[in-house]
């Protein structure tokens, strides 16, 4: 074994999952796929007990169903972003419309499972997020500080500030922007911002990143109104560059 692999496997061995799944059968196939992989698994049916089953548990990743009674899984995903802004979300879905996922992607949501899929599939996905929230909380802060506006990301609490006010971003536009911050000057294409935030680019499309990236300067913009700090380069993509 690498020691890349001794890594990954220490990142992830024994991670807790939370399978929030009103299907039986599906809910039952995940758990038992994902122990084989050294996961502990719970299942929670109803979406309404999610939020005070989370405030007693810290899982490592939690894989939440769309269509659920009770709470459904995007007022779920809206809370649990909230409250728990650093915990992992995939979303598990038969709803294939562009509009669902994107509308999953702003309220925080880190991935995609489409139904029907294979436990394979699933074990992978889940593999593939922890990494990224591994690697993500051992980076240390990035501060970029221009004599007009710093900026500062706290990795920890996956916060931007402006100023020292939280700029109020989803994880997706956190992501966008740490990405941008570690290169100032960097022109990234569309692609290339889906690869550095997703390892399965069929879950965004070009638009999608347009979208993040119009939402993410609107914010910036309100709190800093004098300062374009992400940029467009006509035909190839964006840049992060604070000054200048």
């Amino acid at each position: 074994m690498s020691l890349q692999d001794s890594t990954e496997q220490t990142s992830i061995h024994n991670a807790s999952l939370l399978i929030v799944e009103d299907e039986p059968k599906i809910a039952r196939l995940m758990a038992d796929y994902l122990a084989s992989h050294n996961f502990d698994t719970t299942i929670v049916s109803n979406g309404d007990e999610v939020v005070p089953w989370l405030t007693q548990h810290s899982p490592s990743l939690v894989l939440l169903d769309v269509m659920l009674p009770g709470k459904d899984g995007l007022t779920l995903c809206r809370e649990i972003r909230q409250q728990w802004p650093t915990l992992p979300i995939i979303m598990v879905t038969a709803k294939v419309e562009e509009v669902d996922r994107l509308l999953g992607l702003e309220l925080g949501a880190d991935d995609y499972i489409c139904k029907p899929f294979s436990p394979r599939e699933v074990v992978a996905r889940v593999k593939a997020v922890l990494r990224r929230s591994h690697a993500v909380n051992e980076t240390t802060e990035l501060s970029i500080n221009s004599r007009q506006a710093p900026v500062t990301l706290d990795e920890e609490g996956w916060q931007a500030l402006a100023n020292g006010h939280d700029l109020g971003l989803t994880a997706v536009e956190f992501q966008l922007l740490r990405v941008m911050m570690q290169s100032p000057g960097r022109i990234f294409s569309r692609e290339q911002l889906m690869d550095h935030m997703y390892r399965d680019n069929r879950i965004v499309s070009e638009r999608t990143v347009d979208s993040h990236i119009k939402k993410l300067r609107k914010k910036i913009h309100e709190a800093l109104p004098e300062l374009e700090i992400i940029r467009s380069v006509y035909g190839v993509g964006y840049k992060y560059q604070p000054e200048g």
